[in-house]
């Protein structure tokens, strides 16, 4: 079987590329030749073909993309096309990036009524929502790959797709390269590399988009939770860090919050930390969250994540709503090493069953069921 997967930009450091590595690593062992169509990837996979149409503006740019991917297309032989990225010339949807117009009224909730007028009047958002209504209501879309439940119900809540057409199949991870024993290995290292000590307890952020995924209430969190041994790490790059480092230190906290930037790996940060949190205002199913709870560390997330959908309350973490900053710093404060320890033990048990190899036989059988004979 050839398939072609359909990702416009490659970022070493993202969710939707992250998944694709995993997937053709473990695809191609059951018989599934992949071809990637991209404008931009680095690294990765050998068989790439490159759409890189001339551009001006975010606009011009998916479009473009979005035309010369539909011709390439048309000139080879694929027996499934699954896209990333949402464009209507394909065979199955990857809703990786969740629902665009949920995540558009998800944001105005933080607006002020000025941004929301400037937010829908934006012609990208336009753009992308049109794209959006085309895609779901193309005679060509055979199935969507949902990475949640709660991105498989915006989809039908949305479009009105029929249930059949929409398949929940989670990330899946490597077990082994995540686990706890990344404890053992990177703790006492990285945090002498820090400053902080052994035994006081650690948060972790992994991510960027600073506003989407929560980390001024995160740090606004923190700074009420009121344990003032405690840590917060926050790792990835976001052109608004600066406002976020300012923020810290008008808290008096700064000397707590750590600034990692982005890291091409980020197994050592959940080694040294002890408990991970992930406010998002929108998150589809985060990869950096499962991978968290691979490591050993409660998760605390918000209903508007899909990794919410793993979450027992109390016993793997909690579930806050992405506003409630007065909760979010209840939490905070309620993970001690100790507890924190035992809650990622059992989020360890959780996580077992995201394997590749499991996400690897939903995927298979879902291609072979719309391969042509």
């Amino acid at each position: 079987m050839h398939l072609a997967l359909v990702r416009q930009r490659y970022n070493a450091y993202g969710g939707a590329e992250r998944f694709i590595e995993r997937a053709l690593g473990a695809l191609g062992n059951r018989g599934v030749t992949v071809t990637v169509i991209a404008r931009t990837w680095t690294g990765g996979p050998a068989s790439v073909v490159r759409c890189d149409p001339f551009h001006i503006g975010s606009v011009w740019r998916d479009w473009s993309f979005a035309r010369a991917v539909c011709s390439e297309i048309v000139r080879r032989h694929f027996d499934l096309v699954q896209t990333h990225e949402r464009i209507a010339c394909c065979d199955i949807y990857r809703a990786g990036d969740g629902v665009h117009a949920q995540w558009l009224h998800n944001r105005r909730a933080i607006l002020s009524p000025l941004a929301r007028v400037g937010l829908a009047l934006n012609p990208y958002h336009r753009y992308v929502l049109a794209a959006e209504r085309r895609l779901f209501a193309s005679p060509r879309l055979r199935a969507v790959i949902c990475n949640s439940r709660m991105v498989r119900d915006e989809i039908r809540t949305h479009f009105g797709s029929p249930e059949a057409k929409l398949h929940v199949i989670y990330n899946g991870i490597d077990l082994e390269a995540f686990h706890p024993r990344l404890r053992e290995a990177h703790r006492s290292t990285m945090r002498r590399e820090l400053g902080i000590p052994q035994h006081v307890p650690v948060h972790l952020y992994v991510g960027a988009g600073f506003e989407r995924k929560g980390v001024f209430r995160l740090i606004e969190a923190f700074a009420r939770s009121r344990q003032y041994d405690a840590h917060l790490v926050i790792v990835g790059r976001d052109r608004a860090q600066t406002s976020a480092e300012r923020l810290a230190r008008s808290h008096g906290i700064a000397s707590r919050v750590h600034f990692a930037g982005a890291q091409e790996d980020v197994r050592p940060w959940y080694g040294a930390a002890d408990a991970f949190a992930l406010p998002s205002l929108y998150d589809p199913f985060p990869n950096a969250a499962l991978e968290a709870m691979a490591c050993g560390l409660p998760v605390i997330t918000t209903p508007q994540c899909g990794t919410a959908e793993l979450i027992d309350e109390g016993v793997n973490g909690y579930v806050v709503g992405a506003l409630e900053v007065d909760a979010l710093a209840d939490r905070l404060a309620r993970l001690d090493v100790p507890t924190a320890q035992e809650m990622g033990r059992r989020a360890r048990m959780r996580a077992e069953g995201f394997s590749l190899k499991a996400m690897a036989e939903q995927l298979v059988a879902l291609y072979r069921s719309l391969a042509p004979s």
